[in-house]
């Protein structure tokens, strides 16, 4: 059904399907698509490691993940793998439409149906957070403002951020990323831009709130 519907996508066309992980992940090894489409839970290979293939040997291609067994920190650790797009199967299949436009466009998607991961007292403390007095809500999709703001931010400056909130000065940046110092800034300066900050410590605060650092 999902590939029937891919089908009809004006501009994308499905250049395989494969029921089989490690089929699949030698197919886009050799070809190189643009997408990549893959579940987590696939015969002959787990989907986590196909995307670590994808992303060392193929890093142009754009991943998007669909799974129906989520957990609440699967957005986060699929960001941190470099994913650009993770959709529950639980969601209407417009979602993964959606999903591909924003990821194809250089965007990133992220929608489930499982709670957010709970930051820890101690580290709401350390980020000067309100501690929440009560469960934030069941469902997190791409409307959430944390998500949605993330949505909005390229793969790049999604490593830029997490470095940023890691404390890593833009020369260190530049030096882990193999860019130059100016392009750091202007990265940093057009994500503050993007989420609305103006200062390190508001995006450290930013980024625990989006679960784009370990706590």
């Amino acid at each position: 059904m999902l590939s029937m519907a891919l089908s009809r996508m004006r501009g994308l066309v499905v250049a395989g399907e494969f029921a089989d992980g490690r089929v699949g992940l030698e197919y886009c090894l050799k070809e190189k698509p643009a997408l990549l489409v893959v579940d987590l839970f696939l015969p002959g290979m787990h989907g986590l490691d196909i995307v670590r293939e994808v992303r060392a040997k193929v890093p142009s291609t754009r991943i998007l993940v669909l799974t129906g067994h989520p957990d609440g920190d699967l957005p986060a650790r699929l960001m941190a793998q470099g994913v650009h797009g993770f959709v529950d199967k639980a969601e209407p299949i417009n979602y993964v439409m959606q999903a591909i436009e924003a990821v194809m466009s250089g965007g990133m998607f992220f929608a489930t149906n499982v709670p957010p991961k709970f930051v820890p007292s101690d580290a709401v403390a350390a980020a000067n957070l309100p501690a929440p007095s009560t469960p934030p809500p069941a469902k997190l999709t791409a409307t959430v403002p944390s998500v949605e703001a993330v949505q909005i931010l390229s793969g790049r400056e999604i490593e830029v951020i997490q470095l940023v909130a890691s404390g890593l000065s833009s020369k260190e940046i530049a030096s882990r990323l193999d860019l130059s110092v100016r392009t750091v800034e202007k990265h940093r300066a057009n994500i503050m831009e993007k989420i609305g900050v103006r200062e390190v410590a508001s995006l450290v605060r930013w980024c625990v709130q989006a679960g784009l650092v370990k706590t």
